[in-house]
């Protein structure tokens, strides 16, 4: 008979942590296996979210864990830049992004939809929905930062198109939503111009992503003309949300494309 591992042998077998060495933690709920089966299918965001809503066991892997390796997988680039702020208050000491993993996996895949606001309205409110992969820039991120605030890191998507059946002027309007992510929210310098001017936290918002409460950076009259210019708004309606964690989410109606822009590829991974 073979001879039973002690426990230091089980641990030591278990590269994810002692929480996966425990003696009800064998198949489907070991880390190890469960990150193997994950790798073969492309970390699948649906199949992710499947599988948390199975049990509570399953669910807190997913979000200590999966999530994780998740953005880490899809956006190499964006998520080593975002924790390249790690001495920042935006993670801890553990590597846990502000918010949460699972947050900023929604940040990358979920438009977030729209509902009206004291600043912007919408003749009826748009949910939200997973997206196909798109491109996040820190370079479109700048020109949503007034000049004081060039130097902090935002990564900001390209909008996500909706047809409202809305018109104005004889033309159809097109809703443009959007999101973004900031690197290191809590020492940065859009931060510290909120708590400066003394901005309140907007009643009845919260972030879509994580739940924190936002601030209205169109209260904060915080949205530079570049914003504009870069998203190809009209009418110069635009607004946007910053959460406590440094988290984006915005709306503008959109010049229309033509087709041939509809059909470009668009790439997750940002700049």
């Amino acid at each position: 008979m073979d001879a039973v591992a002690s426990p230091s042998q089980r641990q030591r077998l278990n590269p994810f942590g002692s929480e996966s060495s425990n003696s009800d933690d064998s198949g489907i709920l070991n880390e190890r296996i469960l990150v193997l089966v994950f790798q073969s299918i492309k970390w699948d965001i649906h199949i992710i979210c499947r599988l948390g809503s199975v049990c509570r066991k399953l669910r807190a892997v997913a979000k200590r864990l999966l999530w994780k390796e998740l953005c880490a997988y899809r956006a190499p680039r964006m998520i080593a830049t975002l924790r390249d702020g790690s001495a920042s208050s935006s993670t801890s000491s553990s590597g846990q992004m502000g918010g949460g993993w699972d947050a900023l996996a929604k940040v990358l895949f979920f438009c977030c939809g729209c509902h009206s606001t004291r600043h912007f309205r919408v003749r009826r409110s748009l949910v939200g929905h997973l997206t196909k992969e798109c491109r996040f820039s820190k370079t479109s991120g700048r020109s949503f930062l007034i000049n004081k605030c060039r130097n902090d890191v935002l990564y900001v998507s390209d909008p996500c198109e909706h047809r409202t059946g809305e018109k104005r002027d004889g033309d159809d309007l097109i809703l443009g939503i959007y999101r973004g992510v900031f690197r290191g929210f809590m020492k940065s310098m859009t931060r510290a111009c909120l708590i400066k001017r003394q901005v309140e936290l907007e009643e009845g918002v919260r972030c879509p992503y994580c739940g924190a409460r936002v601030w209205s950076m169109t209260a904060a009259r915080l949205i530079p003309k570049s914003a504009e210019r870069r998203l190809g708004s009209r009418y110069e309606e635009i607004e946007y949300f910053v959460c406590v964690n440094g988290h984006l989410h915005g709306t503008c109606w959109l010049v229309p494309l033509s087709s041939d822009e509809d059909d470009l590829d668009e790439d997750l991974d940002g700049e």
